[in-house]
């Protein structure tokens, strides 16, 4: 590779989070080059302004200053050096050095960091693309801070490397911008485990402080990848994979790259020595790192249209998110219990807290998924009180389209397809292909792969807002969806033996609805949501208010629970809330409590559908 774009990262000044970049242009332009940086991040749907974070930057040819001239928010241009000019259409053979310094303070998975302790970075947080070279080679050079302090400091990434030191600090080199931006780097004190899964070797990094079991969280990982892997069939897309974990006391995410993941989670997440149970946060981790992993066919190498290439300047709009979020988020967990690092009640169960988390939603009645996958840069990523009211989240009804459809060709078919073989056409289509998915492309081959006619639930279930055809399409599977209203704050359903006797009810549980939701800090109760249609709305109530007293009572997180039990539908309860600093005297009428918290109910015995859905029961 005969690279003339080159970059180089040095951690600078670690404790004032700031990151120096230098790239040389070996064979620049003499006319100036125009410098620009990316103003998003695949795989994250929203304009991020990633040029707000250089502090200052500057340019050289040789040794002399070359002018920069920034032309809009994320976009510079270095004009002619003052010196003599080589002839028209050649280019000089005096190298182009811009040296930038970035301030790294995002402890997402999308942006930059740095202190003491870490530091992580994507490449479209520091890397300037030379405008019209974007599908040259490019290298980068790594170098780790100075000083004794960091001294232990080790590099991981999934970028090939070039000459490397055995901290992994060192060249390493991308075949275009494209890659260059595509594999994030790690830097620190970090945990590492190493697994082969399917012949791929597979590294697991986390930073930050945890216990984790390493060999208990590589052994599970190598059940995923490998399902994962052998899932797709045909050739692998990586030759290796890297897992970055940042553990932290709360925290969750997780962004896809083409050859490794960014993922934060709670140290409470990670499994422990000596506990072979999954926990419920452990099995959150796991369907997260399934989730990310499955994007490296599904979004990376399957791409929308729109996505081919990517324009990094601007929104890139499709109205498939819901194929590439909402069928990856049912295969995360399908994962799971395929595989069998859980069971079917469990796996279940999860699918009975998506159908609550959905009923829930009102702007599922408001909102197509169609539309909301085209809006996410302006609406499903700027979320804020008005948000459970407007949209629906792709991710989440989503997987729940991609459930339906799974039961539907299964059960027309006969067993004979299934989404899976829908999947697999696909990434032969155009995963290996590189072609990107038209709009109507996933529905027209879908047609084309079961011989089946699906027109009208797409119509329905992506492009209207009607209700998803989810009890009917479980039940030749054996199973069978009961409604009711919620036992307590935290209930969201489950999987079950039989069906609840109507009307049961824990002691203490709210039978009422207020129609909002509340966050607690301290003794302080905030609405930060109130629902369409609902009691609060009527009353006047608005997001934001502080609430004080019901009925003359003084309000506190613990008194708030209190107080919601005794109530009854139909009451007429007096509110005394401040907005801003003003005090508002309320009167709400509680509702009866919706029957919105979904029970899936168990055969007696597992069914052959459900084993050739779910795998045998291990």
């Amino acid at each position: 590779m005969n690279a003339k774009i080159h970059y180089e990262v040095l951690p600078a000044r670690v404790t004032a989070h700031l990151f120096e970049v230098r790239l040389r242009i070996d064979d620049p332009d003499p006319a100036g080059e125009r410098l620009a940086l990316p103003a998003w991040i695949p795989g994250s749907y929203m304009i991020r302004e990633f040029a707000k974070n250089v502090v200052e930057i500057h340019a050289r040819l040789g040794a002399r200053p070359v002018r920069m001239t920034k032309l809009d928010k994320h976009t510079w241009r270095t004009h002619p050096a003052k010196s003599s000019q080589p002839p028209r259409g050649t280019r000089s053979a005096t190298p182009l050095i811009v040296t930038a310094r970035v301030f790294a303070h995002d402890l997402s998975v999308r942006g930059a960091w740095l202190d003491a302790q870490r530091g992580f970075f994507n490449g479209t947080s520091l890397f300037p693309r030379v405008l019209g070279r974007e599908h040259e080679p490019a290298t980068m050079l790594l170098r780790a801070p100075v000083g004794a302090a960091y001294r232990r400091w080790r590099a991981i990434t999934a970028m090939p490397p070039v000459k490397l030191d055995a901290r992994g600090f060192g060249l390493y080199r991308a075949a275009d911008y494209d890659e260059l931006i595509d594999h994030p780097v790690e830097l620190g004190t970090f945990t590492e485990a190493r697994f082969t899964a399917d012949g791929v070797p597979h590294r697991v990094a986390i930073a930050g402080r945890h216990q984790a079991d390493m060999t208990r969280l590589a052994r599970d990982f190598k059940q995923l990848c490998e399902h994962h892997l052998r899932f797709f069939r045909g050739p692998r897309p990586i030759d290796r994979y890297v897992f970055m974990v940042n553990a932290l006391g709360e925290g969750y995410g997780g962004l896809e790259r083409r050859a490794s993941t960014a993922l934060v989670c709670t140290r409470d997440e990670l499994p422990v020595r000596g506990v072979e149970k999954v926990s419920d946060g452990y099995r959150t981790f796991l369907g997260l790192a399934s989730h990310e992993y499955f994007h490296t066919w599904n979004v990376k190498r399957i791409k929308p249209a729109a996505f081919a290439p990517y324009d990094l300047d601007r929104e890139n709009h499709t109205r498939l998110l819901w194929v590439f979020e909402g069928i990856t988020s049912y295969y995360d967990d399908l994962a799971l219990v395929r595989t069998g690092l859980i069971n079917r009640e469990r796996y279940l169960s999860s699918i009975a807290h998506s159908l609550t988390n959905l009923a829930r939603t009102p702007g599922r009645l408001v909102q197509s998924v169609a539309e909301s996958s085209f809006d996410a840069w302006t609406k499903y990523y700027r979320q804020d009180e008005n948000t459970p009211n407007a949209v629906v989240s792709y991710y989440l009804k989503g997987s729940i389209i991609a459930l339906c459809l799974d039961l539907l060709i299964r059960t027309r078919s006969k067993g004979r397809r299934s989404l899976d073989d829908v999947m697999r056409a696909l990434w032969r289509r155009h995963g290996q292909t590189g072609a990107g998915l038209d709009e109507d492309g996933f529905e027209r081959l879908a047609e084309e792969v079961t011989g089946l006619s699906l027109q009208s639930f797409f119509d329905s279930a992506v492009r209207s807002v009607r209700e998803l055809p989810v009890a009917q399409l479980v039940a030749p599977f054996g199973l069978s969806l009961h409604w009711r209203a919620a036992r307590n704050a935290t209930d969201r359903g489950g999987a079950v033996q039989r069906k609840p006797r109507e009307g049961a009810i824990d002691n203490g549980a709210p039978l009422v609805s207020l129609g909002m939701r509340t966050s607690t800090d301290g003794a302080e109760v905030r609405v930060t949501h109130v629902f369409t249609g609902g009691a609060a709305q009527e009353a006047g109530v608005a997001a934001g208010d502080v609430l004080m007293a019901f009925d003359g009572l003084r309000l506190t997180g613990k008194a708030f629970d209190r107080a919601l039990a005794r109530m009854r539908p139909g009451a007429r309860v007096r509110v005394h809330a401040f907005r801003r600093d003003e005090l508002l005297e309320l009167e709400l009428q509680p509702r009866r409590a919706a029957p919105d918290t979904c029970d899936i109910v168990l055969p007696p015995r597992p069914t052959r559908a459900i084993e050739a859905w779910l795998g045998r029961k291990r």
